[in-house]
């Protein structure tokens, strides 16, 4: 038996309010409009009686869109869905769990299973050290970048900015990013110089 939109929404919505007379949430069984007779009615129904609801055509509700909740949640899914763009194209540029964590909080756990969602092959051991050439590239593009935060950290996106612009795979350049962070600023010949290179 298929059901129709009206009995979907029907559906759904007693759905909610069982559960809300389940967990005691009598505020919002009163935002609801839900008396003390409907809430007697409701502890009546059963799973059966949802299923037949599905025959109906009309429902026995009045909705209305709250603006000031629906704008506001619009964009925060609008956030949600880039900050999860933005985190799947750092891990195609095979970004490290460390700046995962360090920039979204993401759990090795999730780490792992974002990268087997995306089919990307593990990463195991050190990422490989950088010609000279890359390394005087990147230390550039940094300070350019730097420079645009006016000393602010980079950001998620400063760091796949770098990485389009020096070609430079994320586990490299962020190893090397917080090695130059954790030195202090210097030129990549005095970093070289510090390490005895």
């Amino acid at each position: 038996m298929s059901s129709s939109k009206e009995a979907d929404l029907t559906t759904a919505v007693l759905m909610y309010a069982m559960r809300c007379l389940a967990e005691g949430d009598q505020q919002a069984l009163r935002a609801m409009n839900f008396g003390p007779k409907e809430l007697d009615a409701l502890t009546e129904m059963n799973l059966g009686d949802l299923y037949r609801a599905d025959a109906l055509r009309v429902h026995c509700l009045h909705i209305g869109l709250n603006r000031e909740v629906f704008w506001p949640m619009l964009e925060h899914l609008r956030h949600q869905r880039a900050s999860e763009e933005l985190q799947r194209s750092l891990l195609v540029a095979d970004a490290p769990l460390e700046m995962m964590q360090q920039l979204f909080g993401v759990s090795s756990r999730e780490y792992t299973r974002w990268r087997r969602l995306l089919t990307l092959a593990p990463s195991v051991g050190r990422p490989p050290e950088l010609s000279e050439a890359d390394t005087h590239a990147l230390w550039y593009a940094w300070q350019a970048q730097l420079q645009q935060q006016d000393g602010g950290s980079l950001t998620a996106t400063d760091f796949l900015s770098l990485h389009h612009e020096t070609g430079i795979g994320l586990r490299s350049l962020w190893a090397l990013v917080q090695r130059w962070d954790s030195y202090g600023v210097g030129s990549p010949g005095e970093q070289a110089a510090r390490n005895g290179r």
